[in-house]
């Protein structure tokens, strides 16, 4: 991919090939349909509303000379951050949960899955009903069931060990 387009790395092809066809002075549906393509499909490619195949990001790489692979590889980028988004969405309400819970801590920075141990059990030692419901329903019932007897099970933490001989 050109260095040129690195920058553009998570945003939407269309709007890149939109950008480029304004810097480049070339109207959009005449040059959609000089590729043999609907108007209204271009249209929405460079709006961001659809993606773009690989068959069509070829035809308009060779019509305006870019290396070839470049909009499939924005696509490819914009798919994967589209993901991350959704994986970081991946939270419990933070409407419902109070605020006072997560007092020592940065509640945007939690990470939901892989604290799911200590965030259980704060919610269930301190939380009131809608805080627990709220947690049931996103991690799910036998999620919670699960972190609240691990937690009866581990033995506390000690500097030293008592009933040792110590003679």
């Amino acid at each position: 991919m050109a260095i040129q387009f690195e920058k553009y790395k998570g945003i939407h092809p269309g709007i890149v090939l939109d950008r480029e066809l304004k810097k480049r002075s070339i109207k959009q549906r005449p040059f959609a349909l000089s590729l043999k393509e609907h108007p209204q499909t271009f249209n929405a490619i460079t709006k961001g509303k659809r993606g773009i195949s690989t068959a069509l990001a070829l035809k308009i790489e060779r019509e305006l000379g870019l290396e070839e692979g470049t909009l499939v590889i924005l696509q490819a980028y914009y798919d994967i951050q589209k993901i991350k988004e959704k994986e970081r969405k991946n939270t419990p309400d933070l409407q419902i949960l109070s605020k006072a819970l997560f007092w020592d801590t940065d509640i945007q920075h939690i990470d939901w899955e892989r604290q799911y141990r200590a965030v259980i059990l704060r919610v269930f030692e301190r939380g009131n009903e809608n805080d627990k419901n709220e947690i049931i329903r996103f991690y799910g019932a036998e999620k919670v069931s699960q972190a609240m007897q691990e937690s009866k099970t581990r033995s506390p933490y000690t500097i030293y060990r008592s009933n040792e001989n110590t003679d």
